[in-house]
């Protein structure tokens, strides 16, 4: 499998901080001096919560300082304006492992998006706590792996997913409607760096046939929401959102049908815009730039 990857070597700075005068001429001066040819930058002010988010991309060729000292030339400038700060490669390759259970409408699309190169990642694994989608893993040449879990060996077999992940030296979680709680400590492993999808009716319609319920009230539109993954269950830093509008000409197949098609979507854009280091997490809260 091909990907395209990006057409330029660049460089992509996320900084958080409390807004101040000054920060946008401290970074495009640092860059400028060192010889970097921005290619964009977005900015953000909460100005209920005073803060400054920011993201900026620039050009690594002719850039002056070698990329293994940037972070480290780029550390006394961020510690000035008291930042939290990433720094990213657009031609670095994650390794990215999912997560199923047994509805697969989500697998698939992420996986044919996979093979189809529109991502610059590597998935060497899938994991499950169901065998039902082994075949269709393993016809994407990809290792499926199931760990049955009940009250009684959940801490023992998320110990062994856990070792799992690290030997493949995964960098983060795609759940593809898998339907199992982490456990905070799992969690802890990899913050802001788990992905769930599921659909828009929490908390109002809880449960195992929420698209059932919401029929049921008769309700006029239906959605689905990516996030990432926190300790309070569904409560995470949302990333993206989307709706359809339904009527009383629908039925409850209709009802999924649509549900599913959104949750795929929204899925594959919050996926896009992680690896494209879109997202900026603060107060359980994101700030996507699009």
């Amino acid at each position: 499998m091909e990907n395209p990857g990006p057409q330029k070597q660049s460089a992509i700075l996320l900084i958080s901080c409390p807004d101040q005068k000054g920060i946008v001429a401290a970074i495009t001066k640092f860059l400028y001096d060192n010889a970097g040819n921005i290619i964009r930058l977005d900015q953000h002010v909460n100005m209920q919560e005073n803060i400054f988010l920011s993201r900026v991309e620039w050009d690594l060729q002719g850039f002056a300082i070698p990329r293994e000292q940037i972070a480290a030339s780029l550390s006394e400038l961020m510690q000035k304006f008291n930042s939290k700060y990433e720094l990213h490669f657009s031609d670095f390759v994650p390794q990215v492992a999912i997560f199923v259970s047994k509805l697969t409408h989500c697998l698939y699309d992420v996986l044919s998006r996979y093979r189809e190169g529109e991502w610059n990642i590597s998935i060497p694994l899938v994991i499950s706590n169901h065998p039902d989608a082994d075949s269709i893993v393993k016809k994407f040449g990809i290792n499926y792996f199931v760990f049955e879990i009940n009250d009684d060996n959940k801490q023992e077999q998320e110990r062994k997913q856990l070792e799992l992940l690290k030997a493949h030296d995964i960098n983060f979680i795609v759940l593809t409607r898998y339907m199992q709680i982490l456990s905070p400590e799992f969690i802890a492993h990899y913050p802001n760096k788990i992905i769930n999808i599921h659909h828009s009716f929490l908390p109002a319609f809880p449960g195992a046939k929420p698209y059932h319920s919401a029929y049921d009230r008769g309700v006029k539109i239906i959605g689905a929401t990516s996030h990432y993954v926190t300790s309070d269950l569904d409560g995470g830093p949302i990333i993206d959102q989307d709706i359809v509008r339904v009527s009383h000409q629908h039925s409850i197949t209709d009802f999924i049908r649509k549900g599913r098609d959104l949750e795929k979507i929204v899925l594959a854009r919050a996926i896009w815009y992680h690896l494209q280091h879109k997202v900026l997490v603060y107060k359980n809260k994101t700030v996507v730039f699009d």
